[in-house]
């Protein structure tokens, strides 16, 4: 099990973890009842941090940032020696936070997502672990939430009685709502990005070597071409420029960010 504390990659800090590191840091606070934001960044996750410092804030205060791209564990490796032998990738930390919410009892919560992606993904659930406890599983309303509806959600969470929260916005509103609904949660919340349409069935995965390869991007990039076309030909270029420059010593990243002036509550 790997949980080493966090590096600086680009100015945002991801922390040093393997798959077992990161589901005993959820379960863990799940158990104790307490608040844990936790994120899954590729690039383009990585990159939203980059270029907004105020997201780059946000990011940088969240309780578990992992690699869920290749690209993102190869430079942790380079920049920090980190060791990390596979990426922490969403959609399966989702199924091994599942597989070990069911053993130990603990009621989870599903937000975000379409009506019929959450009934695809609630068919397949009861398929794989059919006695993990769904206390919840809520639409997102695909647009900024009201201060007052944000409470209300947050209470519905609560009352429910989940113990863990999944949360399928897309990047980079999940990472927003986590780190916004930190602070009134007193459970984990885990922003898993594409795990909700995967799940489902709804959305194709990349072959196994293109993931091992780092080549999602370009699967993804084939199967949503006009959606993903900005994301991957402008930030993956910047991304390797930028960390060429870490790398070589010739830039170097700050992770100071600036506090948020404002909540977006994205929902």
């Amino acid at each position: 099990m790997i949980h080493a504390g966090k590096v600086n990659v680009l100015g945002v800090l991801l922390d040093v973890a393997d798959y077992e590191g990161a589901v005993e840091h959820i379960v863990k606070a799940a158990k104790e009842g307490r608040s844990a934001s936790v994120s899954a960044l590729a690039v383009h996750g990585l990159m939203t941090g980059v270029l907004d410092r105020e997201q780059k804030y946000r990011l940088n205060h969240l309780s578990l940032v992992v690699p869920d791209g290749q690209p993102v564990r190869w430079a942790m490796n380079l920049l920090h020696g980190a060791g990390l032998k596979d990426r922490v990738y969403g959609p399966n930390l989702t199924r091994y936070v599942c597989a070990r919410a069911e053993k130990e009892g603990l009621p989870v919560y599903f937000y975000g997502s379409t009506p019929s992606v959450l009934e695809g993904m609630r068919k397949k659930i009861a398929q794989l672990w059919p006695n993990l406890i769904v206390a919840g599983v809520e639409p997102s309303k695909f647009r900024r939430l009201t201060p007052q509806e944000k409470s209300e959600l947050a209470e519905r969470i609560r009352v429910s009685g989940a113990k863990i929260a999944f949360i399928g916005l897309g990047c980079p509103r999940q990472e927003i709502f986590g780190y916004e609904f930190q602070d009134v949660l007193p459970i984990p919340i885990l922003a898993v990005g594409a795990a909700f349409p995967f799940l489902a069935g709804e959305l194709p995965q990349a072959p196994p070597w293109m993931q091992r390869n780092g080549l999602e991007w370009l699967f993804r990039l084939s199967t949503e071409p006009r959606r993903l076309f900005r994301r991957y030909v402008f930030l993956n270029p910047a991304y390797l420029t930028l960390l060429l420059l870490q790398a070589t010593g010739l830039r170097s990243f700050e992770t100071r960010g600036n506090a948020p002036t404002t909540e977006l509550l994205y929902g």
